[in-house]
Order: structure tokens, then C-alpha cells, then sequence
């Protein structure tokens, strides 16, 4: 079967580099521009940041895993590249968007295809009030920290903070509270896809708050807000039975 044109692109890891030396011997090596399939080559950092790279090019992605967990990637192999990704079934994935506002009066604005998270950058625990579609839902939560994740990062730092996993496809976001003090036993809520989630932070000279957005960081927010980014798709491509919906049911079972 004839190769597409692809462009590999890797990490910077020996193994990385090596795998996409051997890779481009044998399939050849196109600009990203010109790729009608683009191989990343890493491991799940890596792939969300070549994601981010190129959202304006509507180029399919498919990982191979030269990195540690590979959540986002494949299996690693040299052999019968075509066919895989003749094969491979495809992921569309909206990213988050995070507008924060500093104690400057700066504005900020990142995307995260992962989650958008809200963590204490000082010594005492962050007071958070929460607004849900300009409804006020909780006047002050006491946490280390709150974030809204996509069904696809789920199972990242959201669950880690013991959030729930969102199955792929239902139009979900999940926003968890990391280590709540207030209330003590709140463990976050299941919101509808299209919600927009405000984060007002409380005391902020007393209590700084720092937001993340995949790898862009704020310090000293004083409000942020988040809502999905639906004219933004990332096409993510997996082997057959390897998906992402398979993926997060089992990784409810391990």
C-alpha cells in the first residue's frame, strides 16, 4: 500500500529522534504544511503540544508512543505504517478555552485540549467562588485548587484528583475540586458541554491562584473563565479497537 505523505514529527528524547530518523528513511519526511497525515512521535505531552501546533492545518495526527504512559498514542512500530493508517479511526476533540483576567488587569487567553486548572501559588489554601452559566453556584470553595476537564483528559489530572471519567461523545465537562476543605466532602459536579464555568478568586492578594491551560500559565488570576471551544477540532487518529472510548472504559477497570 502506498504511504501518504507524512510528516513526522518527535520529541526531543534520543529515542524520539531516532525512531523519526528510521521513520523517515523508510516512508519519507514531507513539511507539516504539506502532510496529509502528520506522525507524532513522543509521548502525551508531545502530542498535545504538536495538537496545538497545528489546529489551523485540519491535518489528521497519529501518535506513536516513544514516551512513558502514551494515553493519546499508539503503539510503536516500524512495520506496515500505511496500512495502520489506512486503517486508524479518528478522534475529533473541541479544546477548552481559558480567558484570565490578572491582578494586573491583563487579560489571558489559552486553549487546552486536556483541562483548564486553577492551583493555590502560595501557602494558604485558594477561596474560589464558582458561576455557572452567570448563575452562582457555590459562594466559596476552599481547595488547593479546581479544574474543568474534556472527556479526553479525564483521565489525566482529573482523575488523579479523583475526578470521574467523561465517556467520549457525551457533550460532558467534568469540574473537580482538588483536595477541598470547604465544603469538606464536595468532589466537584458533571456539567453540560456547552456551559460556561467562572472562577472568581477570593482574598487573591492573601491566597494567589495560578491558572494553567495545557502548557500556558497565569499567575495571580483574580477570575477566569472557561467554556468549550467548538470551531476548534483536533483529528486525532488511533488503530482499530484502540480509540479513546476504549481506552477510558478500560481504564476504569485497572
Amino acid at each position: 500500500m502506498p504511504a501518504p505523505k507524512i510528516a513526522f514529527t518527535a520529541s526531543e528524547t534520543t529515542t524520539a529522534q531516532s525512531a523519526c530518523d528510521a521513520l523517515g528513511a523508510l516512508y519519507g519526511n514531507v513539511p507539516v504544511d504539506q502532510a496529509e497525515v502528520i506522525v507524532a512521535l513522543g509521548g502525551d505531552g508531545f502530542m498535545l503540544q504538536t495538537l496545538h501546533a497545528t489546529q489551523t492545518l485540519n491535518t489528521p495526527v497519529y501518535g506513536m508512543n516513544r514516551g512513558t504512559i502514551g494515553f493519546l498514542m499508539n503503539a510503536y512500530q516500524e512495520d506496515d505504517l500505511p496500512a495502520r493508517l489506512a486503517q486508524a479511526e479518528e478522534e475529533i476533540i473541541n479544546p477548552l478555552r481559558m480567558t484570565a483576567l490578572d491582578a494586573k488587569g491583563d487579560m489571558h487567553d489559552g486553549l487546552a485540549i486536556n483541562e483548564v486548572s486553577l492551583l493555590r501559588a502560595g501557602p494558604q489554601a485558594a477561596k474560589l467562588r464558582i458561576t455557572v452559566d452567570g448563575r452562582m453556584r457555590m459562594q466559596e470553595l476552599v481547595c488547593d485548587g479546581a479544574l474543568v476537564a474534556t472527556p479526553a483528559g479525564s483521565t489525566a489530572y482529573n482523575y488523579s484528583a479523583h475526578g470521574p471519567i467523561v465517556p467520549i461523545g457525551s457533550d460532558v465537562l467534568a469540574l473537580t475540586a482538588m483536595s477541598a476543605f470547604r465544603p469538606r466532602r464536595w468532589r466537584g459536579a458533571l456539567l453540560p458541554k456547552k456551559a460556561v464555568v467562572r472562577f472568581d478568586v477570593l482574598d487573591a492578594e492573601k491566597r494567589p491562584v495560578m491558572a494553567e491551560a495545557d502548557s500556558k500559565s497565569v499567575r495571580d488570576v483574580v477570575s477566569v473563565e472557561i467554556r468549550s471551544e467548538p470551531d476548534i477540532g483536533h483529528r486525532i487518529l488511533f488503530d482499530p479497537g484502540h480509540g479513546l472510548e476504549e481506552r477510558l472504559i478500560r481504564e476504569q477497570f485497572v
